[in-house]
């Protein structure tokens, strides 16, 4: 469930100096099916001799419970990482944010319609990345004339012309670094209420990623509230003063930036 309001974006903290909610989620489960994974143990070749004489079949579905009583409220002008070990549910709650995925238990409020850039962010491959430039930004609601006006800065932004006329070649020809630096130059053109990343600062050289955490500063001097997953956590320190760390679907901590990532680092050390 979402308050999907579009309320416009203004100061982060009201007249008496109380910070604007723009991210609630309030006790989130979300459990989803796998087909074709079969359940744990069931391709030993112990499971596979009892279904040859019981003649049965292997499973094909399993129940993964990735997001495990979620509950947290974010800030207009907040960043706020989100870190964890592969599968912990990181992409996952992004995802349930962005209201891509169903909650089975608990709801998510957001304010206005969150925006989700991922490294699989859908572009058209068959286009130019001068036409996708186009096509996204109309798709988030720029008017004509401003698209115009801004393609070109969008596209040295992504830095995809840096060894060629790359723009207006088929996104097919790019790399998957180009085509990651150029949705994230896409998504971060607009001011979102709330702007989700998964990832998308991972690619590119040393100085696509200073403008990129640059623009997320920007983003959030905006009063826009901006959530980070990334395993980079030199890039969770430069642009995000909040992290939530994810275990297991479950929160294990969420607070200051560098009490959050001192714990985490500590207790990946540990194993």
């Amino acid at each position: 469930m979402a308050d999907t309001s579009t309320a416009p974006v203004s100061a982060a903290v009201t007249a008496d100096g109380a910070r604007i909610p723009t991210v609630v989620v309030d006790d989130v489960h979300v459990v989803y099916r796998v087909h074709g994974a079969g359940a744990a143990g069931s391709h030993s070749p112990v499971a596979a001799f009892k279904r040859l004489v019981s003649r049965t079949q292997a499973p094909t579905v399993r129940e993964v419970h990735a997001v495990k009583g979620v509950t947290f409220t974010a800030y207009r002008g907040e960043a706020v990482g989100l870190i964890g070990s592969n599968g912990s549910g990181k992409s996952t709650l992004l995802r349930t944010i962005a209201g891509l995925l169903p909650v089975n238990k608990g709801a998510v409020y957001t304010q206005g319609q969150p925006s989700l850039l991922g490294v699989n962010a859908a572009l058209l491959n068959d286009l130019s990345g001068e036409r996708n430039v186009t096509l996204g930004c109309l798709a988030m609601g720029m008017p004509p004339e401003e698209v115009r006006r801004r393609t070109p800065e969008i596209i040295e932004f992504s830095g995809i012309n840096e060894r060629g006329d790359f723009a207006s070649l088929p996104m097919r020809t790019y790399s998957s670094g180009m085509s990651a630096r150029l949705r994230f130059a896409i998504s971060s053109a607009k001011n979102h209420d709330v702007l989700l990343i998964d990832e998308a600062l991972a690619t590119g050289d040393r100085r696509f990623r200073r403008r990129s955490e640059q623009r997320v500063r920007e983003l959030r001097a905006g009063a826009g509230t901006v959530f980070l997953v990334s395993h980079q956590i030199g890039t969770i320190r430069e642009t995000c003063e909040r992290t939530i760390w994810l275990e297991s679907g479950v929160i294990r901590a969420d607070g200051p930036t560098a009490d959050v990532v001192a714990e985490y680092e500590a207790h990946m050390g540990g194993k």
